[in-house]
Parts: structure tokens; sequence; C-alpha cells
């Protein structure tokens, strides 16, 4: 199988790295590190590799390492830190929306995806912003409320 040289970057960090011609950008991504990025359905069906691509949310297990050259990849860790944590993490843990934790690397990208596109988007949005997104320990009701406060937080505060 061939491989192919990628440069691009991932949560401000530029990397390089050797790729077969079928490995995804999921796998290349926990082969370097990034094992925030979850390994689960490798299907596109539950969203726990959701990661940003140029802003875009996008499932990492969908993709091959290849189509990243020259991106910009944002994980989980890249949104947020432990002491300063993104307003979607801040109300995730506020209200209860995290439970076993596996899935809630996807939920912050594509949350955050949404709250980027849509400052103040209604329950229905933030519905379909989710759908990509399963969770099997809390149930939706305290995940979406989550978002929404975290969109009043930002409109308020300022935050993103």
């Amino acid at each position: 199988m061939d491989t192919y040289e990628i440069k691009f970057r991932v949560n401000g960090n530029d990397e390089t790295l050797g790729v077969r011609g079928d490995e995804t950008l999921l796998r290349a991504l926990r082969r370097i590190g990034y094992v925030e990025v979850k390994l689960s359905c490798e299907g596109g069906d539950c969203g726990a590799c959701a990661i940003l691509l140029d802003g875009v949310a996008v499932n990492a297990c969908l993709m091959f390492a290849a189509q990243a050259d020259g991106s910009e990849v944002t994980t989980v860790r890249g949104i947020g830190t432990e002491d300063d944590l993104h307003p979607v993490q801040e109300q995730l843990i506020e209200k209860g929306g995290v439970q076993c934790g596996f899935c809630t690397p996807g939920i912050v990208v594509s949350a955050k995806a949404l709250l980027d596109e849509n400052a103040a988007p209604t329950r229905e949005d933030i519905q379909r912003g989710l759908a990509g997104n399963l969770c099997r320990c809390t149930g939706y009701k305290k995940i979406f409320e989550s978002v929404s406060a975290a969109a009043r937080q930002m409109t308020e505060g300022g935050d993103s």
C-alpha cells in the first residue's frame, strides 16, 4: 500500500505524518497521540470521533487521513483547558450532561460547531446539531439543556 506524507495542524501544533491511502483520520490522529478522538463505531454512526476540520464538525472515522493534508484540525483538547473550560464543557458539567464521558468529546466538538454557526439555537436546532452524537448514559435532555445554557452564557458573557 502506498504511503503519503501529509502536513496539517492539530490544536495549533504542526504535524507531519506518513499515512497509508486507506488510513482514516481517526486512526492517524490516535496513532500520534490524540486519543481524545474516540475510536468507537468506525462507521459514522455515533459521533464519538467528531473533530473540527477547518471549523466544520466531521466524523474522523469517515475521512481518509490524506484528505486532511493542509487542514486545521481541532479536537476537544483544543477547545478548552482544565483551567479555562469552554462554556459547553462548563455547562455539561454543571447541568449533569456528562456521565461516563466516552461520547463527551464528540458532543463538545459538535456543540461548539453549532454555537459557532448559530449563537442562539432553538431546542430543535440543538437536536439537529447533535443528531450525529449518540449517548448511552445520560439521555439527551441534560445535554440539550447544557448546550442551551452555554449559548446563553456565550451571548451574555462573550466567551467562545
